[in-house]
């Protein structure tokens, strides 16, 4: 039996937001979260530079220095330099500490795994309505058959289906989140079928598991009928991203089945047999591992390490006994916690993000009524909001290089590949300029009916002016008359002038035609005379 000696697992699930209020672009749920009066179990983490520079550790250096500085900006933000104000770091991160294990039970008949809990933590990102949870845990000497099927079951938002005897498709039979002192601080529900049925039949929305639940609080499912200071909704799959660290005492052991099924997390299985067809796998080296340092029995001329990355699951395989690869400060296991997790965050970070401006298109869309100038206007500033969040997302968090360091460049360009993020920003980015491109040729028109109503007011008025200007100003002697006459007659007078300024307005369109048709040369007299006529002639429905 082909065992693990040291494994590792994060997995991590990008939620959207939804906004607090929808007057405000800049949304502060955190500030939601950052209350020192205990009523919430999650509490900021201190950046790694908040610290005396004494006590700066070297794994956050090799972390820091790995980036290029753009990147540096965003993760760290800037410290004092010449008397400038330092700039805060753009993700801020809260952690819980109540959850110290998990106890996973993978079949109803098999024996619980349990697991050490590293860290639960949460990840704000400044502007960008996503928050994404990030929880790793692992354990020693595992069988890689149990290593498979948690990277397979691990990590299930919901089910997406039952079996006859009520165990969750793909799911856990049972998950538990442990104290320190071994109690069950919550258990999963996945077998409860009809609370899922009901949920999505009211909703139309997955619900969520139950521990899942418990780990998220106080933030609440945006459908839930539940209070919460934040609520939040799905963006993605239920199958929540996932990232697997594994040491072997010799990784030779594992066959060609078995690195498809651990890079592509499909479970357990033969490990003579393929999980899927020879066709669909010919080219599964080349576009899913990164074997710079790999090579079948090359003895200890390298550590013989794999990367394999699909988009939603990266794993690292290489040597237990190497200790470049299993020290937690200078080797590839601090790597793997540090600077690749970064890398994988942020890859589904934009995916998410983007995902989520997407959403908020077709939303305002579907709450545009054409006929409610409410609608109208709250639709416009929806879209101006969106399209200044989609430039400020693009200068502070898009990247097309990320570092310097081939192998994680290298990361970053299959993980943007695999999850598709590049068309994913065109398709946006169109969507948002064909957004404004329609207000502002809808301003446009407005602007030029304006005109045209200006232009039709300022003829007819014209004829008042030639008048007025051959007999004279003073063509009726208003100040001969008593005043109290010309108090009366004021009103009239302005009454009488606005209503034909008004009625000129309301017909402005129909006295544009009639006057295009008078400077049309070669329209007939008889053309025209139907064109003035035209004026109050009522329109068809």
């Amino acid at each position: 039996m082909t065992e693990v000696r040291h494994f590792r697992q994060i997995v991590l699930w990008p939620l959207q937001l939804m906004p607090l209020r929808d007057d405000v672009q800049i949304q502060r749920h955190v500030d939601l979260l950052a209350r020192p009066d205990g009523t919430t179990p999650w509490h900021e983490l201190l950046d790694e530079f908040d610290c005396d520079p004494h006590d700066f550790q070297e794994r956050h250096y090799a972390e820091f220095v790995n980036f290029l500085p753009s990147v540096q900006r965003v993760l760290y933000g800037e410290g004092h330099d010449a008397g400038d104000t330092p700039r805060p770091a753009s993700i801020r991160v809260f952690r819980r500490d109540d959850v110290q294990g998990m106890r996973v039970t993978l079949h109803p008949d098999g024996a619980p795994v349990d697991l050490r809990i590293a860290h639960v933590d949460l990840y704000f990102f400044f502007d960008i309505d996503v928050v994404i949870p990030v929880v790793e845990f692992f354990a020693e000497r595992l069988p890689l058959a149990t290593v498979q099927e948690l990277l397979y079951r691990v990590g299930r938002a919901y089910p997406p289906y039952w079996e006859e005897d009520g165990h969750a498709g793909h799911c856990p039979w049972r998950v538990e989140w442990l104290a320190r002192d071994g109690a069950v601080l919550a258990a999963s529900d996945y077998e409860r079928r009809d609370k899922y049925l009901e949920f999505v039949g009211r909703h139309r929305s997955p619900g969520l598991a139950a521990h899942w639940e418990w780990l998220l609080a106080p933030m609440v499912q945006h459908h839930s009928s539940d209070p919460g200071p934040v609520r939040f909704r799905q963006i993605e799959y239920h199958r929540m991203p996932t990232m697997a660290w594994l040491a072997f005492d010799d990784v030779d052991v594992l066959t060609r089945a078995d690195w498809v099924r651990l890079g592509m997390m499909t479970g357990a299985g033969d490990p003579t047999l393929l999980p899927f067809s020879q066709r669909h796998l010919q080219d599964f080296e080349p576009r899913y591992c990164i074997d710079r340092f790999f090579e079948p029995e090359c003895g200890a001329r390298w550590m013989n390490t794999r990367m394999i990355c699909t988009g939603p699951g990266f794993a690292m395989v290489g040597r237990a006994g190497e200790a470049a690869y299993t020290d937690r400060e200078r080797g590839l296991l601090a790597q793997f916690r540090h600077q690749y997790f970064v890398v994988f965050m942020l890859s589904h970070f934009q995916k998410a993000a983007l995902l989520m401006l997407s959403d908020r298109l077709v939303v305002a869309l579907s709450r545009l009524d054409i006929q409610d100038i409410e609608t109208i206007r709250r639709f416009k500033r929806n879209i101006r909001q969106m399209l200044e969040i989609f430039l400020r997302f693009t200068h502070r968090y898009w990247f097309h290089e990320i570092s310097n360091q081939v192998q994680v460049q290298d990361v970053y360009r299959m993980l943007s590949g695999h999850l598709g993020t590049d068309p994913l920003y065109v398709e946006v980015r169109d969507a948002v300029k064909d957004m404004n491109a329609y207000l502002e040729g809808d301003t446009f028109r407005r602007q030029a009916n304006t005109v045209v109503r200006l232009t039709v007011v300022t003829i007819f008025g014209l004829v008042g002016s030639v008048l007025t200007g051959l007999f004279g100003m003073n063509l009726f002697d208003f100040s001969a008359i008593p005043l109290k006459l010309q108090l009366v007659l004021f009103p009239l007078v302005g009454l009488v002038v606005a209503t034909l300024l008004l009625y000129t307005i309301a017909k402005a369109k129909p006295l544009g035609d009639f006057l295009d048709a008078v400077s049309d040369e070669r329209l007939p007299l008889k053309a025209k005379v139907g064109a003035l006529l035209a004026v109050w002639r009522r329109p068809q429905r």
